[in-house]
């Protein structure tokens, strides 16, 4: 079988090509270059030469155990000491001499606090410009155990997200309270004393089942609407008008 010219050409340059690339692979480049251990090693000591910028937090901790101490049951326990006062290995060598970086002011803070909607549910959140304008934060909070100087008194102090959804749905002028109860406790270890929400229908058919005292919310026949589901199972109780 004779194939056609343009086949046979395209077939010579294919080999052509597949020589190239073998004769490259096996003879031109030498093994070496393959070699993953050569690789790592070349890297590892690359790395090894780099100058040292963090101490660590053992460094940390030999010198200032109060605050670790301190830190390390408190809500920054997550945080390195290095995240908020920068690279301290000099610091780490020569203490008396090389001072670490110390946040005095509020453009720090409000990196990790200012309000932000992407931010987790709970997060502690702030306005900085309507929150003590122009205090240095440590001059309320401990950084390194930040727990307010007394409690906040508004849910929006933690639930910012959800408060200012709100504050923009025909719930607004409802209080937190109206449905949920909180203990004390939640105020200090909001995850694991949870606030109560409501249980069943009848809870939001005191404002929207037919013929309740409420005239200008809108009414629904609670046996007939949305089956055995309860009420903010389908609708968001913070901006109810935003669910179909």
């Amino acid at each position: 079988m004779k194939f056609p010219e343009q086949v046979r050409r395209l077939a010579a340059v294919t080999a052509v090509v597949l020589a190239a690339v073998l004769v490259v692979r096996f003879v031109v480049i030498p093994a070496s270059y393959f070699s993953t251990k050569l690789h790592r090693a070349n890297a590892v000591k690359r790395e090894v030469a780099r100058p040292v910028s963090f101490a660590g937090v053992l460094a940390c901790r030999e010198c200032h155990e109060e605050q670790f101490d301190a830190k390390s049951h408190g809500y920054h326990k997550n945080v390195a000491c290095e995240t908020c006062h920068g690279p301290s290995a000099k610091h780490a060598d020569d203490p008396m001499t090389v001072k670490p970086y110390a946040p005095r002011d509020r453009k720090f803070c409000p990196v990790c606090h200012a309000y932000d909607a992407a931010r987790p549910t709970g997060f502690p959140q702030i306005n900085p410009t309507a929150h003590n304008p122009l205090k240095p934060c440590i001059t309320c909070h401990n950084p390194h155990d930040p727990v307010p100087p007394e409690v906040p008194h508004e849910c929006s102090a933690c639930h910012a997200q959800i408060a200012r959804t709100k504050a923009l749905s025909s719930h607004a002028l409802l209080e937190c309270t109206t449905c949920h109860t909180a203990s004390e406790q939640h105020k200090v270890a909001p995850r694991s004393a949870l606030p109560t929400k409501p249980q069943t229908r009848e809870f939001c058919g005191q404002c929207h089942a037919s013929g309740a005292a409420n005239p200008d919310a809108p009414k629904v026949d609670l046996a007939a609407h949305g089956g055995a589901y309860l009420c903010w199972q389908c609708h968001y109780p913070h901006q109810p008008e935003g669910m179909e």
